[in-house]
């Protein structure tokens, strides 16, 4: 690539040595529009040591101000006229300057173009040596706009081209008007005496003769220039085409990808600005080199000369029209994305925008947006071009919007903002499939033309695949199809196979990225807790998480088939967990109180050596959503004491740090961290303060095998919830239910969690209510 080129891409301090090269002794402006021919000289062959090599650089300075004044000659028009001046001005100086000493003329420019490659060098090579995405990033990004240079100009190349032709062109029409009108003199001749005749005649007939020369050798000479003409838009065209497919397919399509991840909680997309930009540049020169073929069509029609340029052309405009196609039909794109769980009679929003509709005032004429939601069959058969013309799978309100154009951003979006499922038509399903698995997408389309309907696009574009729940209770089956969609989904399928089997190493990304985004926690999933997640979707006991890398797992697996002894899946299980966490105990899994992914004898093995009333907080293997607490303390009956687990309608009542501090018998947090310092924080605060003569009944978290044996003897036994007495009542100790004779902490370990808490729950609701009058006694009744 020109150097000129990358030397224009410098930053910083590096611009600042290449603009520090030039000035009076060679203006910037210069190089700038010689750029192509002062790369393309053989500056280093001259020996600077020897005179004898004068004469070359006396030929170099002369081709040097002939290109000047070439350059300066081709500038026409209002925007050239100036240019025109700066150029020839520019020529007369240089020649002034080196028309003694032409040397110096070459010693300048070796100087300069040494010190911008080494400048371009340096630039290019210090970020190879890191090689980070980003640094690759930015070198993609740097070649993109590299090569917008180079077709900038070249399209300015064959502006000055197609001008240099039409001045020639009708330079060539007046000759042949002339030679007209000598044709009209010499008929003109036999109307004029034998002697007359004979005097203008060979006059005539030399000039005739002449001029139908200067014809034929001028008509070789444009034919000679439309071809060259033309082989240079071919070129031009390839370079664009070439562009375009680095933009789209592989740009957009990552941006799309980024999209697509994002819905399972990857880094947002980020911004369509620049995409943008790249797109209205793109559509720029391709109108440019359209309108110069088009004008280079007229020339050919207003001279005929046979040749091959008339087929030339016609490719050409074939190529052009293809080119700009593909651009508007790939840049109407969805920017944000209906929702991918997608409840009926639920209103839903999303935004559709065509990224060169600025640039090519599409917005002079708004066109209208239709969103349709249609099944997988019928979006394959739409890829196929087999009709679907009016087949829907549901019916969407207000699916009809018209794209609007913002001065400010310079984008055509259209935006629905209030759509909503009002039905839903579901196909046959194929064997164990559900109607979660089922996957539709929205379609939108529109149509309109661009240049005065000379050109008329129908496009569409297909959201990300969507399933659609009727039930709240259906929404985690959906995320799982979704999830595994996203995560799994490859680049150009056919809508919307996904593999069946991943392997185990893709899933955990897959898992670990939807984690952080549910829990919105910045720590993620360690490799012990996928060593536990890998075991108990494998029922393996293999403790080495390389080993299950390579495994392969299926959708059945991950969320069709359940675990083994258990009613849920894998998927529901893991699910359960981000709901819990997400909800009720973010911040406690943030400050790593929670251990989390361990079983009941993992952690029995982590507390043995640990001292008395150390716990840990673990997921629950038996309970969706559930947390359980597993402490060490030392009696006769056992060593180590597991509660029975805490679920989200649990942490709804009374939230697990003042669970946790109405125990005082666990102390430290797993390794060792002093409960109080971790937790304490988050208690809430008791209010003693009566209001409106009524006292805040306080709920207390009690584990019957643990309380203190000082309870009121009158009440017959200690109880499940232990109340604070309220001053209204005195000081005596209300226990509202008798112990109950089956402990929540059995021998096994193991609870259920209906059965062992409806008496608890009962307590804590009753709790919740005002007090009865006739516990309270009120002074003013």
């Amino acid at each position: 690539m020109a150097v000129w080129i990358q030397a224009q891409q410098l930053q910083g301090d590096a611009l600042r040595q290449m603009q520090a090269l030039y000035g009076q002794h060679f203006p910037i402006e210069v190089r700038h529009y010689l750029s192509q021919w002062i790369e393309s000289q053989p500056w280093d062959s001259i020996d600077m040591d020897n005179p004898q090599e004068g004469a070359k650089a006396t030929q170099l300075l002369e081709g040097l101000i002939q290109e000047l004044q070439k350059k300066a000659d081709h500038q026409v028009g209002e925007d050239g006229f100036l240019l025109k001046i700066k150029l020839g001005h520019y020529a007369t100086q240089l020649q002034n300057m080196y028309e003694r000493c032409p040397m110096e003329l070459v010693r300048c420019i070796r100087h300069i173009l040494y010190h911008e490659q080494r400048l371009v060098r340096e630039a290019t090579d210090s970020p190879s040596q890191v090689s980070s995405p980003a640094d690759a990033l930015s070198q993609k990004h740097l070649q993109i706009n590299q090569t917008f240079e180079e077709l900038r100009l070249v399209t300015q190349d064959t502006e000055n081209q197609l001008k240099k032709l039409q001045q020639t062109q009708e330079f060539f029409i007046i000759q042949y008007q002339e030679s007209l009108r000598l044709q009209a003199q010499f008929t003109q001749l036999s109307q004029l005496s034998p002697q007359e005749r004979m005097t203008r005649e060979p006059t005539l007939q030399q000039k005739k003769a002449s001029l139908e020369a200067w014809l034929h050798r001028e008509a070789q000479t444009l034919q000679q220039y439309r071809v060259e003409l033309a082989e240079k838009h071919q070129q031009t065209l390839a370079l664009l085409r070439k562009q375009q497919t680095i933009i789209l397919d592989d740009e957009l399509i990552q941006w799309k990808r980024r999209q697509q991840l994002a819905g399972n909680g990857g880094p947002p997309e980020g911004p369509l600005d620049g995409l943008q930009a790249w797109c209205e540049k793109l559509a720029e020169i391709i109108c440019q080199n359209r309108q110069q073929v088009r004008r280079a069509e007229h020339l050919c029609q207003q001279l005929p000369i046979p040749g091959p340029i008339e087929e030339m052309l016609a490719e050409l405009n074939s190529t052009i029209t293809d080119i700009i196609s593909a651009l508007v039909t790939s840049t109407f794109i969805i920017e944000k994305q209906p929702p991918q769980v997608l409840k009926t009679q639920t209103k839903f929003a999303a935004t559709v925008r065509l990224l060169v509709g600025g640039k090519l005032n599409v917005h002079m004429n708004p066109p209208q947006v239709k969103a349709t939601i249609i099944s997988e069959q019928q979006a394959k058969a739409l890829l196929k071009n087999e009709s679907t013309r009016n087949e829907s799978s549901g019916d969407i309100l207000n699916n009809c919007c018209v794209m609007e154009y913002h001065q400010a951003t310079g984008t055509l979006s259209a935006h629905f903002r209030n759509m909503s499922l009002k039905r839903i038509k579901r196909s046959d399903r194929r064997g164990a499939e559900s109607v979660t698995e089922e996957k539709f997408t929205i379609l939108f389309e529109s149509q309109f033309s661009v240049g005065g309907n000379e050109l008329v696009f129908q496009v569409k574009t297909l959201s990300l695949p969507v399933v659609v729940i009727v039930h709240g209770s259906q929404d985690n089956n959906a995320t799982a199809t979704v999830l595994w969609d996203n995560a799994f989904a490859e680049p150009g399928r056919v809508p919307f196979a996904v593999p069946d089997k991943v392997m185990w190493s893709q899933l955990c990304e897959a898992l670990n990225m939807k984690f952080k985004a549910e829990v919105q926690s910045s720590r993620g999933l360690t490799k012990d807790n996928l060593l536990f997640l890998a075991q108990k979707l494998f029922n393996s006991s293999i403790n080495h998480l390389e080993e299950y890398n390579n495994m392969p797992v299926s959708w059945a697996q991950f969320n069709r088939e359940n675990l083994p002894g258990r009613n849920y899946t894998f998927w529901q299980w893991f699910d359960g967990v981000m709901e819990v966490l997400k909800k009720h105990l973010k911040p406690h899994w943030n400050d790593g109180a929670i251990l989390g992914f361990v079983n009941k004898q993992q952690a029995h093995d982590l507390l043995i050596n640990k001292p008395d009333g150390t716990f840990l907080l673990r997921f629950s293997d038996s309970e969706i959503g559930g947390i359980t607490i597993a402490w060490k303390f030392d009696n006769a009956e056992r060593m180590f004491w597991n509660l029975m687990p805490f679920t989200t309608r649990d942490f709804s009542i009374r939230s697990l740090a003042d669970r946790l501090g109405d125990l005082a018998y666990l102390q430290f947090v797993y390794p060792e961290r002093p409960k109080e310092e971790v937790f304490s924080k988050y208690y809430t605060p008791v209010l003693a303060k009566a209001v409106d003569g009524y006292v805040k009944p306080q709920i207390k978290q009690v584990v019957p095998e643990f309380l203190p044996t000082t309870g009121d003897s009158s009440s017959g036994g200690t109880s499940y919830m232990d109340q604070s007495p309220s001053p209204s009542v005195g000081s005596s100790h209300y226990n509202i239910y008798p112990q109950n004779h089956d402990s929540v902490l059995d021998t096994e370990g193991e609870f259920n969690l209906d059965d062992s808490m409806d008496v608890a729950r009962h307590v804590e609701e009753l709790l919740s209510r005002p007090m009865d009058s006739q516990w309270i006694s009120h002074p003013q009744s």
